[in-house]
């Protein structure tokens, strides 16, 4: 389209909509306030006319539209982001969109297609699927313990500093751990505190705490012994879950993502999840 004739459509907008897109001067164009908002809009009307053409039946031959999709900080970037790049890759006409927060996500509220979730606590208004096996794991590094001692049971985490995070699912100071059926409740503290894991796992292997972290995270460290596990017995269940809306569970683009997302784990070595 030439400038003129896009010129020309966006007046006609802004006529229509009796307010300004674009706040113009001699050197630049930027979207206003209300501009913003309506693109915003846009993207959801249409988005839902692709969602209402594959719920009466009429299919497509590809997916595509506007995959909102949401994670965690930390998985969300070493897992989440490399995966949707390769889907991306193989998906040409699916726009990805990626946001990351340290907080649970109402997918259907929200207003995202598609959570890829660390932790087992879903709303049963959402649909889920396993996408891999993961748990959390007591751990500390070698220097730490050397100083401070090898706990032997969940009472003497009690004496020993423990670095806290405060990351979507995870009570603040507060560790759930299971030993075979039994759930363990146990409550922590420490001078250091956060609500980034990533942070809190380097603060670990600086010999500055236990943390309480995903196998997905710290497994590398473990082998690499720069981490040690600790009270093996006990761990805390966390699977990896994709997460969406009811009415989308019969979305292409969704359906897609989903089983790519499976695929791209179980190839990166991460467990196939068992059946639920």
């Amino acid at each position: 389209m030439s400038p003129a004739y896009v010129t020309k459509r966006i007046r006609v907008l802004e006529e229509a909509l009796a307010t300004t897109l674009f706040h113009r001067t001699t050197r630049r164009v930027v979207t206003s306030e209300a501009g913003e908002r309506i693109y915003h809009w846009a993207q959801r009307v249409l988005d839902d006319v692709d969602h209402l053409i594959e719920e009466v039946g009429i299919t497509r031959s590809e997916p595509r539209g506007l995959l909102r999709v949401c994670s965690s900080f930390g998985f969300g970037r070493r897992i989440v982001a490399p995966a949707l790049s390769a889907f991306s890759a193989q998906h040409g006409s699916v726009q990805v969109h990626l946001e990351v927060f340290d907080r649970l996500i109402d997918v259907a509220a929200e207003g995202y297609d598609l959570d890829v979730r660390v932790g087992d606590e879903i709303a049963p208004h959402l649909i889920a699927r396993p996408l891999a096996d993961n748990h959390r794991v007591l751990c500390a590094s070698p220097a730490y313990l050397e100083a401070n001692g090898t706990p032997k049971s969940l009472d003497d985490l009690a004496a020993h500093t423990c670095l806290v995070v405060k990351e979507r699912d995870h009570p603040f100071g507060v560790w759930r751990l299971q030993r075979g059926r039994r759930e363990h409740t146990v409550k922590v503290r420490g001078s250091l505190s956060t609500n980034n894991g990533e942070m809190s796992v380097n603060w670990a292997v600086d010999g500055r705490g236990i943390i309480l972290r995903s196998m997905w995270d710290v497994g590398p460290l473990i082998e690499q012994g720069r981490l040690v596990h600790v009270l093996p017995q006990y761990r805390q269940e966390a699977n990896i879950w994709a997460v969406y809306p009811s009415r989308l569970n019969g979305s292409a683009k969704v359906r897609v993502c989903v089983e790519f997302l499976a695929a791209y784990m179980r190839e990166s070595g991460m467990s196939a999840p068992v059946s639920r």
